[in-house]
């Protein structure tokens, strides 16, 4: 393969493509690609001069691929997810995803990776895809042709230019593109907006100091995450699990260090707006790096005012400085750590969605809903919800202090029909912007993944047939072929591997 990327490898503006894909992130790379895999011709535009979105760029997530098994230890993630993830394990840039007695029972389990390996993948199987792409271009409007979307407006080194599609898909997290295209959507009051976050990540950390301490104050942290109101997880067994930590690649990640919090409190070395904890990031030959996710936190700061997400990464920087002056000076390992990486964008929690054909609800969660037109599965909990506090997960959003897992502890379908939104023809919507209430947002990093690939195949489908995403509503059994064909998981039968790249101990 020679250079590519090149205007000339791509003919000029004036091609028109089956599917543009809006946003270059975990919802936007795996709609662009399995579309791709589907037969159709793809641009992938992304704002950024890098691709990932929350996974390298405002990242890396600490969730990375968590969530892949529910509670009882079934996977219930194939397609692009599963694919990425064992395509970086067998390279060696990842690890097996741990399931420790203690946090398999709660579904509450981690698979790491490098995320600077994770991007250079996702550049080479988009070339692989032969998969357009164009950086740093701003899509800036939508063209329509009454409730039809036909292509969108980008601004770029060019200039201020119309790029034409069959079909379109908003990946850009935040609905931008499908509010231009007259959709309507939702978004909580600014008041008490879930907070935003700025990641950074840390090298240079004793991990047996830092080890030895979690060992003989196993009590100093969170249990409450690990809990699982369908298994018979206890604290004491959480506690123990923390007693006996050997390797850091067993911690899976970590929250509290309450007595050395609330001393550093008094000393005025933390600030009241985030918990303290810790995330992984494993480099080439066993090195692991601490990840900071959750160090500042600045709420009421929704992502559609420019001024309000620049009061947030400036306030975040600020509380960043002091979160590292408590690890520095306060936690057992981290005297001569040294930060490697600050993250360039902001960890945006919430924002507009998408009002499309369906509302995913609270009620599709806890009773672990089957849907005629599943494109996925998940096990996430409903009601996770951010707050800028000391206790950051201590609020419940519906009100109700309610069981919130997958009832009997199992998974739940995502419909197809959230995808869709209501009233304008030609487009889709993937990633934390699908149609869905606040208590059930589906913005972690295997849900994006889920929907994208589903929406990427759909909009090659309708791209090939010449009909509307809204058509397949009727008529889905196509779509459900093709991401049978990608490897999705759409019944817990669906899982044949033998090798799972999981640790359980």
């Amino acid at each position: 393969m020679g250079i590519v990327g090149r205007k000339e490898d791509y003919g000029d503006y004036g091609e028109v493509y089956d599917v543009i894909v809006a946003g270059g992130g975990t919802s936007g790379i795996p709609a662009a690609i399995s579309a791709a895999r589907a037969g159709a011709k793809v641009l992938l535009i992304e704002r950024c001069g890098s691709i990932g979105g929350q996974f390298s760029i405002s990242g890396p997530a600490g969730f990375c691929y968590a969530f892949l098994f529910n509670s009882k230890g079934q996977r219930d993630v194939g397609g692009f997810a599963w694919e990425t993830y064992r395509r970086l394990f067998e390279t060696g840039h990842a690890l097996p995803h741990f399931m420790p007695k203690a946090r398999a029972k709660s579904g509450y389990t981690f698979a790491y990776v490098d995320p600077d390996w994770w991007t250079t993948l996702m550049f080479d199987m988009l070339d692989e895809e032969n998969v357009d792409l164009l950086l740093n271009t701003l899509v800036v409007d939508a063209i329509m042709d009454g409730d039809t979307i036909k292509g969108v407006v980008v601004e770029n080194a060019d200039g201020r230019v119309e790029i034409m599609s069959k079909i379109v898909i908003d990946c850009t997290g935040e609905a931008y593109l499908s509010q231009k295209a007259g959709v309507e959507t939702v978004m909580e009051p600014k008041e008490g907006f879930p907070p935003h976050s700025l990641a950074f990540t840390v090298d240079g950390v004793d991990w047996d100091k830092f080890l030895a301490y979690v060992r003989h104050n196993p009590k100093q942290f969170s249990w409450r995450q690990i809990m699982n109101p369908y298994q018979d997880t206890s604290k004491e067994e959480v506690w123990e699990h923390y007693s006996n930590l050997t390797d850091i690649r067993q911690v899976g990640e970590i929250v509290g260090f309450y007595e050395l919090r609330d001393a550093a409190m008094k000393n005025g070395d933390w600030h009241p707006y985030s918990g303290a904890g810790i995330f992984f990031t494993p480099k080439e030959g066993g090195h692991m790096q601490a990840h900071m996710q959750h160090s500042s936190q600045v709420s009421d700061c929704p992502p559609t005012s420019a001024w309000d997400i620049t009061h947030a990464i400036r306030e975040c920087r600020r509380q960043n400085k002091i979160a590292w002056r408590f690890f520095k000076n306060y936690v057992p390992g981290f005297e001569n750590a040294y930060i490697t990486k600050q993250s360039s964008e902001l960890r945006l929690r919430e924002g507009p969605r998408i009002v499309g054909d369906y509302t995913f609800s609270r009620e599709d969660v806890i009773e672990a809903r089957l849907q005629p037109d599943v494109i996925g599965k998940s096990n996430f909990i409903a009601d996770s919800q951010h707050v800028a506090s000391m206790d950051t997960l201590n609020v419940i959003k519906s009100g109700k202090n309610l069981e919130k897992s997958p009832r009997g502890g199992g998974s739940y379908d995502l419909p197809y029909r959230i995808l869709v939104p209501q009233k304008v023809e030609n487009l889709l919507a993937a990633g934390k912007h699908v149609s869905a209430d606040s208590c059930v947002y589906l913005r972690y990093i295997q849900q994006t993944m889920v929907t994208g690939q589903a929406a990427g195949v759909a909009a090659a489908i309708c791209a090939r047939d010449g009909k509307s995403p809204r058509d397949i509503e009727n008529d889905y059994e196509e779509l459900q072929k093709i991401l049978l064909e990608q490897n999705v998981i759409l019944t817990l039968e669906d899982v044949s591997e033998k090798n799972l790249y999981r640790e359980d101990e």
